[in-house]
């Protein structure tokens, strides 16, 4: 199987998963009644459902994680395709949500994005962006052959990414963060009304670093191409 079989192969998955993943959270807003997430307590503790979710949040992440180790072939390809998995279903999730029951009503509402440790908050534009991200790493990694980075100065886009990740994480928790001394009752009742985007899109560019490299590093492989096939096609002249 080819690199564009493989990708189709992931997406095809991600999406169906995506599917799932939404049925799921249509059919526990529906039973206690929070279809519009942003209001308090989004998660009432209603026959053990809290624990089960944060169950489901980590079994969703190693079944992504799973997919792409299976269809990569080596280290970074399986990264990637991981990253194309996990951009896919976060995209496709808020898309047949929106199918469901008719929410989101636009990229500015607010959601509640994951629990564990604490409940993050975000319009639904912030987490799609960065699932844009990692599709487009994702798929530079796991279709084009990349040499390993020679230098020092090309390792440093990773610090660069994690302290995006780093950032955005805080930017997603931070109202929570607030209270979370205050106990779980706080956690609960959080309700964000403004979202940090300044601090986001900071954020969003030191994530897209190691884009920008292989985009850069890519470019530089097909202009010495292009300088190697002229040379070969250039008639040689004789003094």
């Amino acid at each position: 199987m080819n690199n564009r079989r493989r990708w189709w192969v992931v997406v095809t998955y991600a999406a169906a998963m995506a599917w799932v993943e939404s049925a799921v959270v249509f059919y526990l807003r529906t039973m206690i009644d929070r279809i519009e997430p942003h209001q308090q307590n989004p998660l009432p503790m209603i026959g053990g459902l809290g624990p089960a979710e944060l169950v489901r949040e980590a079994a969703t992440m190693i079944m992504l994680l799973t997919v792409g180790i299976l269809a990569g072939r080596n280290w970074r390809s399986r990264l990637g395709y991981s990253a194309i998995a996990f951009g896919v279903w976060d995209i496709f999730y808020y898309v047949f949500l929106r199918v469901l029951c008719g929410w989101p009503h636009s990229l500015f509402d607010w959601d509640i994005l994951f629990l564990l440790p604490v409940p993050w908050w975000g319009p639904v534009l912030a987490p799609m962006s960065i699932a844009l991200l990692m599709m487009l790493w994702g798929t530079l990694a796991s279709g084009w052959k990349i040499p390993p980075a020679r230098t020092f100065s090309e390792l440093t886009v990773w610090p660069l990414n994690f302290m995006g990740v780093a950032l955005a994480l805080y930017v997603f928790m931070a109202d929570t963060l607030r209270v979370a001394d205050k106990g779980v009752e706080a956690l609960r009742n959080v309700l964000p009304a403004w979202f940090n985007w300044p601090l986001f899109c900071i954020a969003l560019i030191l994530m897209a670093a190691p884009i920008v490299q292989v985009l850069w590093r890519l470019y530089g492989q097909n202009q010495l191409k292009s300088a190697t096939a002229f040379r070969q096609v250039s008639p040689v002249k004789s003094r």
